[in-house]
């Protein structure tokens, strides 16, 4: 009999009617032949209101207690949920995290599931019961109550689904699904039945609200089919599942991120282990940077620049500051009106022109960019907030993401050579995710080494909207392939671009370069035609602070230098000079340990 994890976020419990709405779901699923498993969140403003008693008592709650007091809002609602399981004639038994026998570090307020004991849960399963279990929390070592942070019920359910070998989980929530981007701000926004892990892991970590990241990582790692459904209709929702064999969408779905901030370290030492002095502060206090910017280097001077979300802008300005002062130069900038708008699709690994398109549909609603990074399957950019909801409304128009799997104007197909096959990939993943000491641990698939490209950089471009669409739409009209794009905007109003392309494109990316420089006189051209990328590949790097920090420390202690930076949630990248890519490649997978 196969088992199915039901997940139902708060305001499918608030009330009563919707209680026993919740309880008749999970009894037709019993009844239509499945051993069922609800995850339950605390009931509607449950906790919102917990925390503000706590606040009227104490200005600095203690975070043991706070997890204590806040445990209680999903143990209400298992009980009334599993009481109305059996009024409806089933049984029932609700089960606290610990119950579950959900063991977490002792992370208060942000725990992270070390293992799940299924005995008890098989036991009543097995009885013939729903089980009814307490999302958000679990007991450390000590049995001390914790809680799992932003998006723990999710996270359990997923964690849950992956410790029973559940043949589904559904993430029952108050909209139809994952759609192309948020329908509150898009209304042509259209649901997506279908997207892949990878896709719906980078537009969770960008900023779409549906799912946190945490649960994803949790659902690619253990191959567990997520399915995001609509709690009031039987809407069948988004299956979120690996790719299938269909050709993917060039892009899936957008994603903003109005809440964030930009920090710039300007003018630090160009040498060895700056970038892991940087990450090493930012880990400590686990902040999860992105859009990490570093350009080439000039006069012995570099320049990094990433995004975090604002509410973390006190801390990382701190850490920024320590770093500063240990590498003995440099300053700290910042700025807060910005948002992150991001576009997010498997089919950007065989397309190109995807981000010259990108950039001309911001050039015409006249958002200058200010930042840009990109990955195998995401484009993000950094926007002036007041210009971002426009700016996403005419993204989405661009790629036609209100219509059904349509290929914009502009791309084309040109397939790009891939590190490895699919089934290798996922049969290393597997022999990873069964070495992992706990099961949130951080996954490192693979170690890659790329030494077949060439890097393009061009200086002091004009710092207004289109210049980037017509950098790349010429390029794209010449049929190179563009692979990584780092973007950063200098104090100067100016801007500095690098690329990195085949070694075969790089004649005929050069001549069309600097026939479109012409129309700008101050701009200069340079180019290193023999590069080494190293590439760290897994699930969750950037939320798991740690990795990148690992992976600059190894690359300091070689003594090899980075020319540039390129992070993701599935993919962290550095260039380096080509004589040190062997080398750099041997220490990183040593460091990973995936020899």
């Amino acid at each position: 009999m196969s088992i199915l994890v039901q997940k139902f976020g708060g305001t499918s419990v608030a009330t009563a009617a919707k209680i026993l709405a919740a309880a008749k779901r999970a009894v037709s699923a019993k009844r239509s032949g499945h051993q069922v498993v609800m995850v339950v969140s605390a009931r509607g403003h449950r906790t919102d209101e917990l925390v503000d008693l706590a606040a009227e008592i104490t200005d600095a709650p203690p975070p043991r207690e706070m997890d204590m007091l806040l445990s209680t809002g999903e143990q209400e609602s298992v009980a009334l949920v599993a009481m109305a399981i059996q009024t409806l004639g089933e049984q029932a038994v609700s089960l606290t995290g610990g119950q579950i026998g959900i063991v977490t570090d002792t992370s208060y307020t942000k725990a992270r599931i070390r293992s799940i004991s299924t005995d008890r849960m098989l036991r009543a399963l097995d009885s013939g019961s729903i089980v009814v279990a307490a999302g958000f929390q679990g007991v450390d070592d000590d049995l001390n109550i914790t809680t799992l942070g932003r998006g723990g019920s999710d996270t359990t359910a997923t964690a849950l689904a992956a410790a029973l070998r559940a043949a589904e989980c559904e993430i029952y929530t108050d909209v139809e699904g994952v759609f192309t981007t948020d329908p509150r701000l898009v209304p042509e926004a259209r649901k997506v039945p279908r997207i892949s892990y990878d896709e719906m892991l980078e537009m969770a970590s960008l900023g779409a609200g549906v799912m946190h990241s945490r649960s994803i990582e949790f659902a690619k790692k253990f191959a567990v089919p997520l399915r995001v459904r609509p709690a009031y209709s039987d809407d069948p929702g988004t299956l979120i599942a690996p790719e299938g064999e269909e050709q993917p969408r060039v892009v899936t779905g957008l994603a903003l991120a109005k809440s964030e901030a930009r920090v710039t370290l300007a003018g630090i030492p160009d040498r060895p282990g700056a970038m892991a002095l940087v990450f090493s502060k930012m880990s400590a206090r686990r902040i999860p940077i992105d859009m990490v910017v570093q350009n080439v280097s000039e006069a012995g001077r570099a320049e990094v620049s990433f995004t975090v979300p604002q509410s973390d802008l006190a801390d990382t300005l701190t850490a920024a500051g320590d770093a500063v002062a240990e590498l003995g130069a440099g300053e700290v900038l910042s700025g807060t009106n910005v948002a992150k708008l991001s576009a997010v699709g498997s089919g950007m690994r065989t397309h190109s022109g995807v981000a010259a398109h990108m950039f001309q549909a911001l050039a015409d609603c006249g958002a200058n960019i200010q930042m840009i990074t990109t990955s195998e399957i995401k484009i993000s950019t950094l926007i002036a907030r007041e210009k971002c909801e426009e700016a996403l409304q005419a993204v989405h128009r661009a790629f036609k993401l209100d219509k059904p799997t349509i290929e914009p104007p502009g791309v084309g197909v040109r397939q790009k050579a891939s590190s490895a096959d699919p089934g290798s990939q996922k049969r290393l993943l597997s022999e990873v995710v069964s070495k992992l000491a706990s099961m949130e641990g951080i996954v490192v698939s693979d170690v890659l080494l790329d030494e077949s490209q060439s890097r393009v950089t061009i200086h002091n471009l004009p710092d207004v909207p289109g210049t980037s669409a017509q950098l790349f739409s010429a390029v794209a009209d010449g049929d190179v392939m563009v692979d990584m794009i780092i973007q950063n905007q200098s104090h100067s109003g100016q801007a500095n671009v690098s690329f990195t392309v085949d070694r075969r494109d790089l004649e005929r990316c050069l001549l069309l370069v600097r026939e479109i420089l012409t129309y700008w006189p101050g701009a200069t051209l340079s180019y290193e035609p023999d590069i080494a990328t190293l590439s760290v590949v897994g699930i969750g790097l950037r939320t798991h602070t740690g990795v990148g920090e690992r992976m600059f420390r190894t690359l300091a202690e070689a003594g090899i230098n980075i020319q540039l930076i390129n992070t993701s949630e599935i993919r962290m990248s550095a260039v380096v000079a080509k004589s040190e890519g062997q080398r750099g490649h041997a220490a990183l997978l040593a460091a990973f340990e995936t020899l």
